[in-house]
């Protein structure tokens, strides 16, 4: 599906931040918030468990462009979607920076810019922890690692996690879009649930 002048593009948001800034769980919150019709598509996911493949390296990696491609087959598509990882800009600036720029619709970036000392905090606390020493966070941590695209958005580790939410909503426009994709506007069985018959 693309855009025409009756039909909207979908939005784009990409949600990025060190390990342990707090931007998968803020992305599934958008996402839940959003509704049917929005893809949460999670760099970590696809790297660590579709592809296994090792983070870093060269230009030779799959994931970068697996993951941008996963993002344009689902705008394609009709989804708007939240697009959340590390995504360093050194492997993953240039395929970011292409799909933003011919995305033909609306696009929100955020940089979730939080201290390497919070990042180890909150890596402790999290729901689905991964088995990481702190020095091994540390020789990932880039601080600030900005895409430079226009109207990037900081997020500072001061601002609660309702704030962000609702701010990325609000910001995106996720919060007043309607759905574009097949569910839930032209699915049978979404329109049997709306009707109360399934």
């Amino acid at each position: 599906m693309t855009a025409d002048e009756h039909t909207p593009a979908p939005i784009l948001v990409v949600v990025r931040g060190n390990s342990g800034s707090g931007k998968t769980t803020t992305a599934r919150e958008v996402r839940r918030r959003a509704g049917r019709g929005t893809a949460c598509i999670e760099q970590d996911q696809l790297r660590r468990v579709i592809l296994r493949e090792h983070g870093g390296g060269g230009d030779d990696r799959v994931a970068p462009g697996f993951i941008t491609t996963m993002a344009q087959a689902a705008l394609d598509g009709g989804y708007h979607v939240v697009l959340e990882g590390i995504l360093h800009t050194g492997q993953y600036g240039t395929p970011l920076r292409k799909l933003i720029a011919g995305h033909a619709g609306p696009s929100a970036c955020f940089f979730m810019d939080v201290t390497f000392e919070e990042t180890v905090r909150r890596h402790q606390r999290r729901e689905e922890p991964i088995s990481v020493a702190p020095e091994t966070m540390r020789d990932w941590y880039t601080p600030l690692d900005l895409l430079g695209v226009p109207n990037e958005i900081v997020i500072p580790e001061t601002m609660g996690f309702e704030n962000v939410v609702t701010t990325i909503l609000h910001t995106s426009g996720l919060a007043e879009a309607s759905p574009l994709s097949p569910c839930p506007t032209r699915c049978a069985r979404c329109a049997q649930k709306a009707a109360g018959t399934s």
